[in-house]
């Protein structure tokens, strides 16, 4: 069967049309969380702390009133006088506070409608990203997953869809920088180090299995992958809830606890390694098919079981008492890195039967 060279052609300018926009999304993504560093305040903490000063010192008035009310004489007057004094200085101390934070908060730009922006933007770039699969699967009438380039592609197209999944759950808005900048990190190496011309397939990998073997590992690298990204931030929290983080990292004191993350990090990877273990036994299956043996210790078989065993350790860890949970995301960070130097080094660099990168 021949190659549309149009729509091959088509795909690629999507390609680029898509990392545009991610472009311009990061860009304004990290707009939204380096911008409330650089304006210097956080209105919130401000106006809450000096209410509640306003609050105590009210309340200590109160006491002693009811303290020179019981003692009866001249003290109830001067109590009297403190609470009046209490009330009026307190209040106005409240009430400057509140000014002065609601006239930080004018005078600071609206930051989250940039969040919005970035999303509005991310949703784009995301159909454009689908578009360019479509246009490509049309150019050669088959599954657009058979080389490291449309693994590549489709991977990071799940990745943008995951998180506006998961947006649309919670306002996980603080992940889009990173999001952004990793698809447009891979479509970079889509179109430089992974390209491979719109080909057919090759007899090797047509059999039945592709239709299962390889959409479950895309989607068990796309789960993993976004553990990763929160355990990062978790890490990252769980620094500032001891030690607040000041200047350009500012933004980090806003997010969520990172108890809250640790709990989001950790569900993504358990059904990561779930979909991960049926890859390794459906890649089994396969393989005796092609090659008449289940297992045959091929670089890529390895390497599948080595990630495997990585995030059992991860499972196991957590469920251990006396580990941390940032000494847990650490063992979630080197099970992404198993992953992603079994999808990049053994795929270019170690011979085996898996050599069908196509570059």
């Amino acid at each position: 069967m021949d190659v549309n060279v149009a729509l091959a052609q088509w795909s690629n300018l999507l390609i680029y049309s898509a990392m545009a926009v991610y472009a311009v999304a990061f860009i304004i993504y990290a707009f939204d969380l380096f911008g409330p560093a650089f304006a210097g305040e956080i209105p919130q903490a401000g106006s809450k702390a000096r209410l509640k000063a306003g609050s105590d010192a009210r309340s200590d008035a109160r006491s002693k009133v009811s303290a020179s009310a019981r003692r009866g004489g001249t003290g109830s007057s001067t109590a009297t006088a403190v609470l009046d004094g209490g009330s009026d200085g307190a209040g106005s101390d409240s009430a400057a506070g509140a000014d002065a934070g609601s006239g930080a908060a004018s005078k600071t730009p609206d930051l989250r409608r940039w969040a919005r922006a970035g999303t509005a933007l991310t949703v784009l770039a995301g159909l454009l990203h689908v578009a360019a699969i479509v246009t490509r699967t049309l150019a050669v009438m088959r599954v657009p997953w058979s080389n490291m380039m449309e693994y590549a592609l489709i991977a990071s197209a799940m990745v943008t869809v995951g998180y506006l999944v998961l947006l649309a759950v919670r306002d996980v808005r603080y992940l889009g920088t990173f999001v952004t900048f990793s698809v447009l990190l891979t479509l970079g190496l889509c179109i430089t180090v992974f390209h491979t011309p719109a080909a057919q397939i090759i007899p090797a990998l047509n059999n039945y299995w592709i239709w299962i073997h390889v959409p479950i590992a895309i989607l068990s690298t796309v789960l993993l992958y976004l553990s990763a990204i929160i355990a990062i931030v978790q890490m990252l929290r769980s620094r500032s809830e001891s030690k607040p983080w000041r200047g350009p990292l500012r933004f980090i004191n806003m997010l969520p606890r990172s108890k809250e993350l640790e709990k989001i990090s950790y569900r993504l990877a358990a059904v990561g390694f779930v979909t991960w273990t049926f890859t390794l036994v459906a890649g089994a299956f396969w393989a005796e098919i092609a090659w008449g043996r289940y297992w045959g210790w091929d670089s890529k078989e390895i390497w599948t079981f080595v990630v495997w065993v990585v995030y059992a350790a991860y499972l196991h860890a957590r469920a251990t008492r006396g580990w941390t949970a940032n000494r847990v995301a650490v063992l979630n960070l080197v099970g992404i890195a198993t992953v992603l130097f079994n999808f990049s080094v053994v795929n270019l660099y170690f011979n085996g039967l898996h050599a069908y990168s196509g570059v």
